[in-house]
């Protein structure tokens, strides 16, 4: 693990929180298969380049994750529709627009987190060109 990604994780000041930061860190690389990189006050895996009609364009992670005090955020960038039956075996979470809030890992069925992140990866990697992080 990085110094910074680690650093990051020492400021989670709840233990069962920053625990799970640790195994959602590993099981997000192996789901995605993008080393982790820090974002901000997140962890993302991945780059893409969008750009909207507007004009407006950047680049962003394809997942990643952050441990808030509140809740574990997932980021899941291509949102839920398509998601339906894995959300509903899932187990305890809410969503937003592209943010899956569990409040701990033991909350939720690993393997079907695993498999969500992995195909919501598949389809931004279909719509985008992907990469892995550049510093």
């Amino acid at each position: 693990m990085n110094e910074e990604i680690n650093c990051l994780l020492q400021l989670v000041e709840n233990q069962t929180r920053r625990d799970d930061a640790r195994r959602l860190l590993a099981l997000i690389e192996e789901a995605s298969g993008y080393p982790p990189h820090i974002e901000g006050n997140m962890i993302g895996y991945g780059r893409y380049h969008y750009k909207y009609a507007s004009g407006r364009e950047g680049d962003w992670f394809v997942t990643g994750f952050s441990p808030r005090k509140q809740n574990m955020t997932i980021y899941i960038m291509p949102g839920f529709s398509e998601y339906g039956e894995l959300l509903a075996a899932l187990g305890k979470h809410k969503t937003a627009k592209s943010c899956l809030y569990i409040n701990k890992l033991a909350d939720v069925d690993l393997s079907v987190l695993r498999t969500l992140i992995s195909q919501s990866v598949r389809q931004m990697q279909q719509k985008y060109h992907c990469s892995g992080h550049k510093a």
